[in-house]
C-alpha cells in the first residue's frame, strides 16, 4: 500500500506534539497508525531515533508480523504490542508515552494492578464518557523485556481498558479509532495521571 505524504506528516506532527509536552524525551516512546487492516500494515516511527527530530522520510511500514516492509529503520521490539492492541480493540493508532506522571504512578500502583480515577471533568474527553460522575480504571502491568509476556499480561484487560494501560516503570499506551482520537485520549489520560500524582503529593504534605 502506498503511504500518502499526509499520513506521514500527520504522524510526525503528533509525535512532535507529544515530545514537546515532555512525554517522549530522547528516543523514548513509540507510535503507529494503521494503514490497512487486510493484511494489517502499520506506519511507525523507527526504533532508536530522537522523537523530537523524527521526520516523515524516516517512518517505516511494518506488516502483521512486525517485519519492515519499507523504510531503512528498524521496528521497535514493542511493535508486537501495537499489533496486539490494534487486533483486540480495532484501534486506528497506538501512541506510547514516557511521561513522569505515568512512569511514577505505574510503579506506585503495580501491585494493585490498576489506577482508578473518578469525578474529574476531563474524563469526558474519553470516548463514550458524557459525565464527570464516573470512574475509570487504567490497568497496570509489570514490565518485562519479553513482548510475549507483556502481551499475555495485558490481553485479559484490553477489551475493558479505557483506551489505555500502563506498564510499570515504563509508561502509557493509548489508542483510539483514529490518530486524532488517539492523541486526544493520550492527552486526557496524561492529564488525569498528572492530577492524580499532584493530589497524592498534596496529601502527603498535609
Amino acid at each position: 500500500m502506498q503511504t500518502s505524504r499526509t499520513q506521514r506528516d500527520q504522524l510526525v506532527q503528533t509525535i512532535q506534539a507529544l515530545h514537546h509536552r515532555g512525554w517522549c524525551d530522547g528516543t523514548g516512546g513509540n507510535f503507529s497508525v494503521v494503514l490497512q487492516r487486510q493484511p494489517l500494515q502499520l506506519l511507525m516511527a523507527p526504533s532508536g531515533v530522537n522523537k523530537g527530530q523524527v521526520h516523515a522520510d524516516q517512518l517505516i511500514e511494518v506488516d502483521e508480523n512486525g517485519e519492515v516492509l519499507t523504510g531503512a529503520g528498524h521496528a521497535s521490539a514493542e511493535t508486537a504490542l501495537h499489533l496486539q492492541i490494534v487486533g483486540a480493540t480495532k484501534a486506528g493508532a497506538v501512541l506510547h508515552t514516557h511521561s513522569v506522571a505515568g512512569t511514577v504512578l505505574s510503579r506506585q500502583y503495580e501491585e494493585e494492578g490498576g489506577i482508578t480515577l473518578e469525578g474529574w471533568e476531563m474524563l469526558k474527553g474519553l470516548s463514550g464518557i458524557t459525565t464527570h460522575a464516573t470512574s475509570i480504571t487504567i490497568p497496570v502491568i509489570s514490565n518485562s523485556q519479553s513482548m510475549q509476556d507483556l502481551g499475555h499480561a495485558i490481553a485479559p484487560s484490553l477489551a475493558a481498558a479505557p483506551c489505555g494501560f500502563l506498564v510499570a516503570g515504563h509508561g502509557l499506551y493509548g489508542w483510539g479509532e483514529s490518530l486524532e482520537t488517539s492523541q486526544r485520549h493520550v492527552e486526557i489520560l496524561e492529564f488525569l495521571l498528572n492530577v492524580h500524582l499532584t493530589q497524592m503529593q498534596i496529601s502527603n504534605q498535609s
